[in-house]
Parts: C-alpha cells; sequence; structure tokens
C-alpha cells in the first residue's frame, strides 16, 4: 500500500468507520480515539496491507479495538466495585426511533454490530462476514435474530399502540 492509498483510504472510509463505531459504543470522544487508533495501525502496517483490501483491514481493526476498550472499561468498572444507583426511566415513549434506539441497544455485541453493519451502513453479507470473521451463513442468522429480537420487543411496546 502506498501513501497516496493510505490517504485515500483516510478520505473515503473514515466517516463510516466512525459512525459504526459511535453507534456501538455511543461515545463520540472514545470513537474518535478507536479511529485514530485504527488508522495508526494501518499506518505502521501499511507496507503489510493490500490496498484493494485497505476497508475490510480499516473495519476489523477498529471492530477489535473496540472490543478492547469495552472489556478493559469492564474490568475497571468491576475492580472499582463502585454502587451507583440504577437509573430509572418511564416506559412512556412518544418516538418510535427512541424505541428502536433502545431496542438495538438490548441486544448481543455481535448481533447489533452486524445489523448496524447491514442496516445503517449497507454493507454486504460478505463484508460483514470479513469485518467481523464470520461466515456469511453465520452473518445471515445474527442478522435475523437481531430482527426477530426487534420485531418481538417493539411488538411489546404498549406505548407503540
Amino acid at each position: 500500500m502506498t501513501v497516496n492509498e493510505y490517504n485515500e483510504a483516510v478520505n473515503l472510509y473514515s466517516d463510516r468507520l466512525f459512525r459504526f463505531v459511535l453507534k456501538s459504543i455511543r461515545d463520540t470522544f472514545a470513537a474518535e480515539d478507536i479511529v485514530q487508533d485504527s488508522y495508526e495501525k494501518l499506518w505502521k502496517n501499511v507496507e503489510n496491507v493490500d490496498g484493494a483490501k485497505v476497508k475490510s483491514y480499516l473495519f476489523t481493526t477498529a471492530y477489535h479495538t473496540m472490543i478492547d476498550r469495552i472489556r478493559k472499561e469492564k474490568r475497571s468498572a468491576y475492580s472499582e466495585e463502585l454502587n451507583l444507583p440504577e437509573e430509572s426511566h418511564e416506559n412512556n415513549y412518544s418516538d418510535l426511533g427512541e424505541i428502536l434506539k433502545e431496542a438495538v441497544n438490548r441486544l448481543p455485541e455481535i448481533q447489533r454490530m452486524v445489523l448496524l453493519l447491514r442496516d445503517y451502513e449497507g454493507y454486504s453479507y460478505n463484508e460483514i462476514g470479513e469485518i467481523a470473521n464470520l461466515n456469511e451463513s453465520q452473518v445471515k442468522v445474527y442478522i435475523y435474530r437481531a430482527r426477530v429480537f426487534l420485531k418481538n420487543y417493539i411488538g411489546k411496546m404498549e406505548a407503540v399502540v
């Protein structure tokens, strides 16, 4: 991969990479850091990455960096042993988008990731498989399960009716 291809990868994929990470972790600053780390890892490995596969490399790297960060935060939260009061909120929703956002947040991490890549970012099953290290059948199963969960969750919401 050349320097020009690297710069082109920044121009082409940085916004999509940021949106993907932001939808998963919902923290702007952390998403920016993860995207920056992904491009830093690409730069350090620029000689070994094929220019045609840079998109897959970036999304895979960002996904793994995000998972590592989430695991690290969970470990630090457990070690602090804080007794935080639970947030309470009413389940009276007036916005279907808000209900859908809450439902997506309740999905398991892998289902949320593949669903966001497919339905929000428009990636093909094959591309999602490359990013998440899954085969195409696994991707389809996770997306199906996520959609069934969303349908059941939204169907059970009394406020939507």
